[in-house]
């Protein structure tokens, strides 16, 4: 009945379908602004390695849900660690186990490939989410804030790089 497949640039629009679904959500549709050629540059170029990976859920043949990830370093580690940038199972296909199964999926990659880690973002409001990511086995990192720049501010910052 599951099948988790890594992605190809064939399904690209499938992969910024579930971007939108997923941003939908989140309750910021307006923020997926990712275009296909966005996905082909930066994911399935040929002899370019990529900037992330997505593994994609089958029900039935049907797609189900998807896991976009990539690879960070732990200086302190010594490792790569496995960040889980975007998780979604689609509503009709929620309670079978799929993002369950996709999470598994991505630990067994993380272990296969020498990761000291698995880290994702869950927002603090998504009480059914934390719950099912604490009974894997996750932490709630209370103690780390993630810090954000993006657009004009991103842009001033980096012309204080002119500056010094």
């Amino acid at each position: 009945m599951l099948s988790i497949r890594p992605a190809t640039a064939n399904d690209i629009p499938l992969i910024l379908e579930f971007i939108r679904e997923l941003a939908e959500y989140e309750r910021e549709p307006q923020a997926a602004v990712a275009t296909s050629e966005d996905l082909l540059r930066d994911g399935f170029t040929p002899n370019v390695a990529p900037k992330f990976r997505v593994v994609i859920a089958e029900w039935d043949g049907k797609s189900a849900g998807f896991a976009l990830f990539f690879y960070n370093y732990s200086t302190w580690q010594g490792r790569p660690g496995l960040y889980l940038e975007d998780l979604f199972v689609r509503p009709v296909f929620r309670g079978k186990g799929i993002g369950k199964a996709l999470l598994l999926h991505l630990a067994k990659t993380a272990v296969k490939e020498n990761c000291g880690r698995f880290q994702w973002q869950v927002l603090d409001w998504n009480t059914p989410a934390l719950d099912f990511y604490k009974s894997l086995g996750a932490e709630v990192m209370k103690e780390w804030l993630t810090m954000r720049v993006e657009n004009d501010a991103l842009k001033r910052m980096a012309e204080m790089g002119d500056e010094v």
